[in-house]
Formats: structure tokens, C-alpha cells, sequence
């Protein structure tokens, strides 16, 4: 049964099918789990750079549309504007032919604004006192409304001094034509105009007046701008998620926007809130500009294309909300399309895996009954030679090695046990050989003696004795080379000639001297003997004493010293060596205490040593505390040793003898 209860101990960590308690709950689960968490996150950088790539697509591709509908606008306007100019520098040669007829000018007006169905409205208008008949001004003027021709009136009746006007002077100044500021017409609607200005010169070549033809913007704006974009003086213009455009002048003032409030008297670099959007030349360098801007408060991309033969820039808005809402609806779906893939992956997979892993469900259940024992169990037969086959081989040959384990390790408990009665016999026989009753004499009044042997292992090499003869207290102690039954052999070995030696033997140093050549006649192995060897006269406190080669005994009364030896040499080495004896005195109330190297040499879990000087504290601090019995002083140096070792394991035999002289 001892046997069954081992096998069994050894084989369930392996062997035995433990439940799970969480979910999934079976191999096959946690497999398909596996993999699809493996997946997922496999896809999750794929996914993230799908976004960004679909986000930068989105985004070259808006920009792209935007650029080619940007430049569609751009040419029609050019197209108006080169209308205009074309119109103007035409009907130049007419008016100078006919400067000689003032009232012919405005049928020259009236059919210039017939042909020319972009012309809003157009005039001519002379320096001053050039026909002094019509007075100090003239300007013959035609205007539409509605598609209606107006009839032709002369500017100056409505007491419009022309040429004190900036844009006058600056036009009778210049040698070629040009695009004037826009401005707000006189007229009750505030019109918002922009005008193409051209000199008009007589046959001397001097500029005697200046033909204006002009633009409204709030009919370009209409044409340009998406009708549902356009917000009228009445409406609150909302820029957020629209898509729209704007055109100024190089100076910024707004010629186009939905919001037709801010035509003419608004710039274009109020609504832009950074710093770096305010410089708005960074939108006209070149004839096409992309950039990312905060205008009106949105976060917008922007496109500007120069409008070529003017100083005129026409943008168009797209904010990033549609870029970023293109992003993700692209992403959403690809990612749906990952998901899908996936649950795709787990229900065909887990099928798959489960007819896969069937056989080992046959493996575990056979593992249950080798785990309880019968090893001889038939294993499943298997048709697939893949891992599964090789595992059921493997477990083939598991159950013949349990066999052949099984077989040896009958072998082996049997020789443990044997092993272990024979060390408990050891170990009872030992200790048997070593005084056990304390106090030794209690009927006697001069000597006490305690002492303690804790062999590191079941048997040890320490030893210690005593006994008394003739009123003489003859005593030992030693410590034998090595550990274990060897030296447990040597220790009986030395126990028995101390006695047989000593019992007709007196003196120390003959009784050490004899051990030695016992010793050496028989010391094949190479062991040796520390030995400490004593006689003490118990009627005058004589003590003689040899030491072979062990640890200093301590004299303890009122003070702890040392006491002075001769180490000679190890016992069992050297044969003819010659031991000296030495003597001193005991005074009554003196204790001996002595001590193998399994005290000094006890190490402790950082490897520190007890230490001599160790002990010399332990016994001061007895003396202080009025410790004099021996067992008293051995039991607190036990404590000591065993405090200052802790958890780490004993290394050496620890023996200590203690002999208080009265």
C-alpha cells in the first residue's frame, strides 16, 4: 500500500485530469480562444494603419476632387473677368474715334452693355471741363436691374465728383488697364461691384478719360457659390460641416462667400484665428496652395488657385470632419469585416479543433486509470500519424517504464528502509556509547558535569566521555575528520580506547599518545581525531590535560579565559608523535567548558560563522547572569548558537561538555 500511495503521489501532477474552473472548459476552447486572441491581436496594428491609410486616401482624394472643382470655378471666373476686359478693350477704339461726340457715348454704353450679358453695368468718365458744353463733369453711364436695361444717365447727376476719387486719379495715371477695389455701389441696394478700369486716350495720347465696366458680386457669387450655401443678410451663417467657396483680392477683402454679408467690407484674415493664418500670402505664392487652417473656428482644409489676369484668389473649404468621418466609416467597415472573419474562423475552427483533439479526450481518460493505478491499461488505437500518435507511443512507453519503475522502486524502498533501520540502530548504539544521565553524580558535592551532542546527520563523528577512577575525574572529547557512519565508526572506535586505555592509564598525554597508535596501525581511510584529553584530582583541583589538536576549552568562574594548550597534532596521523601533558589548577567554583567546531564553525543562511569571540560573549553574559550549573550554561549556548543559525541548515556535529569544579 506505502508503495502504491508513492506511485501514485508521483504520477498525479502529470497524469490526472484536473477540472477548470473557468471558462473555457476544454482544450478545445481555450485552443480556438487561443488563436482568435492571437488574431485579434495580430489585426490590430493591420486595422490602425488601415485607418490612417483610408484617413490619408480620404484625404489626398477630397483634396484631389476639391483641386479639380477648384479649378473648374477658377475658370469660370476667369472666363467672366476675361469677358469683361475683352469687352472694355473693344469698344477702347470706338469711344477714341468718337471723342468728338459726347451725346454718341451712351449709345455706345447702352450697346456695350446689351452685347455683354456678365456686364452689370459700365461708363465712361471724362477729365474734367473736357466738353465744357456738358459741363465741368461728364460720365455717361448705363446700368441694368434685373436683366433690364436702364436708361442711359450721366454719373454726375447724382453728385458723384468723380475725379477727386482715388481709383480715378490712380486710372488716368496708368498706361494699361486693371481691376479696380471692389466697392459698394451708390445706388439704395449697396450694390457689391468690382470694376475693370481703362484708360481712354485722345489722338495726342493724352488720357482724357477712364471707361469702367463693371462686375456684381452678388451675381458672381450666386453663379459660383452652391445655392443652398448662400446665407443672405437676414440668415446667420453657420460654416460647420460645410463644404463652400471664398474668393478675395490680394488684399484680402472678401469678393465671394456664402455669407454675402461680408462681401466688400469684410477681410478675409479676420476669420482666420493663428497667427500663421493671418499671413494670408502663404495662400497666394503660387498659382495652387493646400494648407490646414482654423478659419471661422473649424478646422479646415483649404485650396487657393490664383485667378489668372487679376489679383484675385479663390479658395474652396472642406473641413476635417469629413475627412475624419470618411476615415472612419471606412475603417468601421473593414474592421466589421475583420470581426466577421473571425467568428468565421471560430465556429469552422472550433469543429475542426474538436475532432482534432478527440483522441487526446481518449489519452486523458486513459491517463485517469494509470493515474489510479492500473498501468496496464489498453491504450485508443489511433489512425492519424501526427503529435497525437506520438504522444499515445510515448504513452506506451510510459506505462512499460511504470512497470520497470514500479519493480525498482520496490528495490529501492526496500533497501531505503533496511538503509534507515540500520542508521536508527546506528544512531541508538551511538548514543547508547555516550553518558546520558545528568547529573552523572548527584551524590557527590565537588563535580557536576553536563554535556550535549547534535549530530548533523542520523550518525555523527563527535564524541565525549568521562568517568572517575581512583577520586580522579578522567574526561575526553573529540571530533572525528568527516560526517556520517565512517566517522560514526572512528568516534566508537576512539570512545573505546579512551576507556580502555585510560583505566590503567593516568596520565594525559600517555593515554592521547596510545590512542594515536591504535589509530594510525588502522587508518587506511586517511581519518583523524581532534582530541582533548583530561584528568582531574578531585581533592586538590589538579587538572592535567592533553590537547591533540581541538578547539581551546574555556575557564569560566568569575571571569572567562581561555585555557592555554599545546595543539600538538590530530590523533591518528602521525605515528611515534610525541604529546605533551600540561597542568593547572582548578579553584572551587570553576567551570571547564569544552566544544567541538560544530559550535565556532556554525554558519548561519548568509554563510557568517559563530565565531570564537562569539562564544567568549555567550559565556560572559552567563557569568553575568549568574549561570553556574553546567546543564544551565550548555542549554543558554545552545540557545545562542541556535538563535544566531536561524533556518539554515546544521552543517557539523555540535557538542559541548561542561565540568564545574566545587
Amino acid at each position: 500500500m506505502y508503495l502504491c500511495k508513492q506511485i501514485i503521489e508521483i504520477m498525479l501532477p502529470f497524469l490526472k485530469k484536473k477540472p477548470i474552473t473557468g471558462y473555457p472548459k476544454s482544450f478545445a476552447k481555450q485552443l480556438i480562444w487561443r488563436i482568435m486572441l492571437r488574431m485579434l491581436i495580430i489585426m490590430i496594428l493591420p486595422v490602425f494603419l488601415l485607418f490612417w491609410l483610408t484617413y490619408g486616401v480620404v484625404t489626398i482624394g477630397a483634396l484631389g476632387i476639391g483641386d479639380r472643382v477648384l479649378k473648374g470655378e477658377k475658370e469660370e471666373v476667369r472666363r467672366i473677368a476675361s469677358d469683361l476686359y475683352m469687352a472694355a478693350n473693344n469698344i477702347r477704339p470706338f469711344i477714341e474715334e468718337d471723342l468728338d461726340k459726347p451725346d454718341k457715348m451712351y449709345d455706345i454704353m447702352n450697346q456695350t452693355l446689351k452685347l455683354n450679358p456678365y456686364m452689370r453695368s459700365c461708363g465712361i468718365y471724362f477729365i474734367e471741363s473736357y466738353f465744357p458744353q456738358k459741363g465741368r463733369l461728364f460720365a455717361p453711364y448705363a446700368s441694368r436691374r434685373d436683366s433690364v436695361i436702364m436708361e442711359s444717365q450721366d454719373a454726375c447727376d447724382q453728385g458723384n465728383d468723380y475725379v477727386k476719387a482715388e481709383w480715378f486719379k490712380e486710372a488716368v495715371s496708368s498706361k494699361e488697364g486693371y481691376w479696380a477695389k471692389p466697392f459698394l455701389d451708390n445706388d439704395s441696394a449697396q450694390s457689391p461691384l468690382v470694376s475693370y478700369l481703362l484708360p481712354i486716350h485722345d489722338r495726342q495720347h493724352r488720357t482724357v478719360a477712364v471707361l469702367g465696366v463693371d462686375l456684381s458680386l452678388s451675381w458672381l457669387n450666386e453663379k459660383i457659390q452652391p445655392y443652398t450655401f448662400i446665407q443672405h443678410q437676414d440668415e446667420i451663417w453657420n460654416p460647420e460641416y460645410q463644404i463652400y467657396y471664398y474668393m478675395t483680392d490680394s488684399a484680402g477683402t472678401v469678393l465671394i462667400h456664402p455669407d454675402t454679408r461680408r462681401l466688400v467690407i469684410e477681410n478675409i484674415k479676420s476669420y482666420m484665428t493663428n497667427e500663421a493664418d493671418n499671413a494670408l500670402g502663404h495662400l497666394t505664392i503660387n498659382d495652387s496652395k493646400q494648407d490646414q487652417i482654423v478659419l471661422d473656428g473649424e478646422n479646415v482644409f483649404i485650396n487657393t488657385q490664383s485667378v489668372k489676369h487679376t489679383d484675385w484668389y479663390i479658395s474652396i473649404v472642406i473641413p476635417k470632419f469629413f475627412i475624419h468621418t470618411a476615415g472612419f466609416i471606412v475603417a468601421g467597415i473593414a474592421i466589421t469585416f475583420i470581426l466577421i472573419g473571425l467568428l468565421v474562423v471560430y465556429f469552422f475552427g472550433r469543429k475542426s479543433i474538436k475532432k482534432a483533439v478527440r483522441p487526446l479526450n481518449q489519452l486523458a481518460t486513459t491517463a485517469d486509470e494509470v493515474a489510479k493505478g492500473n498501468f496496464k491499461t489498453e491504450l485508443p488505437e489511433l489512425e492519424s500519424h501526427d503529435e497525437i500518435h506520438l504522444l499515445r507511443d510515448s504513452f506506451e512507453e510510459m506505462q512499460l517504464s511504470l512497470t520497470q519503475y514500479i519493480e525498482q522502486l520496490q528495490t529501492t524502498t526496500a533497501q531505503k528502509a533496511t538503509m534507515e533501520s540500520e542508521l536508527n540502530i546506528a544512531h541508538n548504539i551511538q548514543m547508547s556509547m555516550l553518558p546520558k544521565t545528568f547529573p552523572p553524580y548527584p551524590q557527590r558535592s565537588d563535580v557536576d558535569i553536563y554535556g550535549m551532542l547534535a549530530p548533523a546527520r542520523a550518525v555523527g563523528g563527535d564524541l565525549f566521555d568521562f568517568y572517575i577512577r581512583d577520586e580522579h575525574l578522567f574526561f575526553c572529547i573529540g571530533d572525528v575528520s568527516g560526517k556520517g557512519i565512517p566517522a560514526s565508526l572512528v568516534m566508537a572506535v576512539t570512545r573505546s580506547l579512551f576507556r580502555n586505555i585510560s583505566a590503567h592509564i593516568s596520565e594525559p598525554a600517555a593515554i592521547v599518545s596510545s590512542i594515536n597508535e591504535a589509530l594510525v596501525d588502522s587508518n587506511d581511510t586517511g581519518m583523524f581525531v581532534t582530541l582533548f584529553v583530561g584528568v582531574l584530582d578531585l581533592k586538590t583541583g589538579r587538572l592535567l590535560y592533553c590537547n591533540g589538536g581541538h578547539n581551546p576549552p574555556l575557564l569560566i568562574s568569575d571571569k572567562v579565559v581561555e585555557m592555554t594548550c599545546d595543539p600538538n597534532l590530530v590523533v591518528g596521523v602521525m605515528p611515534g608523535f610525541t604529546f605533551v601533558a600540561e597542568e593547572i589548577t582548578l579553584s572551587h567554583g570553576t567551570t571547564v567548558f569544552l566544544f567541538t567546531d560544530g559550535l565556532n564553525e556554525a554558519e548561519n543562511a548568509a554563510l557568517s560563522q559563530f565565531g570564537d569571540k562569539r562564544i567568549h560573549d555567550v559565556a560572559t553574559s552567563a557569568v553575568a547572569e549568574h549561570i553556574t550549573k553546567p546543564a544551565d550554561l550548555v542549554r543558554h549556548m545552545e540557545n545562542a548558537v541556535r538563535q544566531f543559525v536561524g533556518t539554515a541548515e546544521q552543517s557539523d556535529d555540535l557538542t559541548m561538555l561542561a565540568i564545574r569544579y566545587y
